[in-house]
Order: structure tokens, then sequence, then C-alpha cells
């Protein structure tokens, strides 16, 4: 097998919100171009953990780290971390789809024009790429300028991963990304997330074990801030090495 390249890694990682501490010595690595799943019940600590990857909580003014969170072997938590780079490096996919109030051309070309110097060629370029990659421009290609709003919660989801992976990201993170969705665009979401998984490195929280066995290399399972126990997806929900983990899989907990 393949010795499997360490895209972030956590070690020794703590967080708080105030007083409460909502993270608790978490050690793991999430694997170069692949996608790894957090499991566990609500509240457990996974879009936290999700969220300190591109420094999402620094918005939170209560919210604070301790231990070491690297990517790529660049220090997340360091003082001299440009932050704004970051996040065109970790690229984020929310629960709610969240287009902008603007034309589906314009949404995917916002952060390209923040972050890349393009030609307006280019930018056409980068535009039509990233629909590609999202499997949305057969849908979208002669409606362009009109409002993504306008689209069905599905395709503005699809249009949410467009938007991230066109500033090119090393790593996307999805947060309950089809929670909101009916199965059938849930379906596409999990078929694109497979077709992104040879490009991106993938971390995805989700509520839905189905999901995880289905899309997930490798799962961690989370408890009350703590990972309980990670490996590989076939190993965690078919040889789980702890009882906790057991039994939330089998439904007796959770």
């Amino acid at each position: 097998m393949t010795a499997l390249t360490p895209a972030v890694q956590f070690q020794g990682f703590h967080s708080w919100y105030g007083d409460f501490h909502a993270l608790k010595d978490i050690n793991l690595c999430l694997p170069k171009d692949r996608i790894t799943a957090f499991i566990g019940p609500s509240g457990c600590g996974k879009s936290t953990l999700l969220r300190w990857i591109n420094r999402m909580n620094d918005a939170i003014l209560s919210a604070r780290a301790e231990g070491s969170l690297n990517l790529h072997g660049s220090n997340v938590l360091g003082s001299n971390m440009d932050v704004v780079g970051l996040r065109r490096r970790v690229g984020i996919v929310f629960q709610k789809p969240n287009p902008f109030p603007k034309s589906i051309y314009d949404n995917i070309a916002f952060g390209v024009r923040l972050h890349m110097k393009v030609s307006k060629t280019e930018l056409a370029e980068v535009v039509e790429w990233s629909l590609q990659k999202a499997a949305l421009w057969d849908e979208v290609k002669d409606r362009l300028h009109d409002s993504a709003l306008g689209l069905s919660g599905g395709q503005q989801q699809r249009l949410c991963i467009a938007r991230a992976i066109a500033t090119g990201p090393e790593v996307l993170l999805m947060d309950e990304p089809c929670s909101a969705l009916d199965p059938r665009s849930t379906a596409a979401v999990e078929d694109l997330m497979l077709e992104l998984r040879d490009s991106y490195t993938i971390a995805i929280v989700t509520h839905n074990m189905q999901q995880a066995a289905r899309v997930s290399d490798f799962t961690g399972y989370m408890l009350n801030g703590a990972l309980v126990e990670s490996g590989t997806t076939a190993d965690i929900f078919e040889r789980p090495q702890c009882q906790k983990t057991e039994d939330y899989i089998t439904g007796r907990f959770g």
C-alpha cells in the first residue's frame, strides 16, 4: 500500500470557547487527496475542529486554541499566518447553501478577483472549469448572468462547491453539506465529492453515517470534544476498537 502524505495534522490540540473546553487533546492526520469524515452526536466538537483548519473560529472572540495544527508543514495557529491566504488554501462549504445575491458567474468570479490577478479571458476559463468540476456547467452555461438565487437547493450547493474550488484550494471543508438537500441532490453532491477526491483533501462533518460510509476513506468518531477513535472507514464501521464507537454506529448511543 502506498504511504499516505499528511495534509493536515493535529497534535496535542485543545480549544476553548471562554471557559468551555471544546476540543481535548486531538491527535489526528488528514491524508492528502482522501476524504475524512467526522461523525458523532450534536455538540461533540466536529464543526469546531473543522473550522480551526481555516481559522474560521477567529470570528468568535472567546475562541482560543493550543497545541499543534499544521497544513502541509505550515503552522496554522502561528501569529505570522496570513489568514486570508490560509482561507484561499482551505475552502469551506456550509450546511445551508449560501450563494451570494449575484449572478452565477459573479459568484464563482468573486474569490478569483479577490485573490488572483487574471485577465477577463482567464477569469472566464476559471469560471467554466470550476462549474465543470462541480458538475454544474451543462445546467447553467446558458444563464451564467442570471441570479444564483434562482437555482435549486442542490444546484446552489454545487455552485458553492464550485466557488470554493475556483481559487485553487488544497483542502476542502464540508460542514453537513447535504443536510438541507433532498435525496437526489444529496446523491449528486456525494458523486461530486468522490470525483474531487483525486485533486483535493476533503474533510466532511456529517450526522449521516450511511453518507460517511459511502464517501469517506477515513472516519473519526468524536464525543464530548474528544476524538474517541479514528481509522479507515471500513475499520471504524466494521471493526471498531472502542465500545463507545460501536455503540454509536449500531444506534445504542446518540
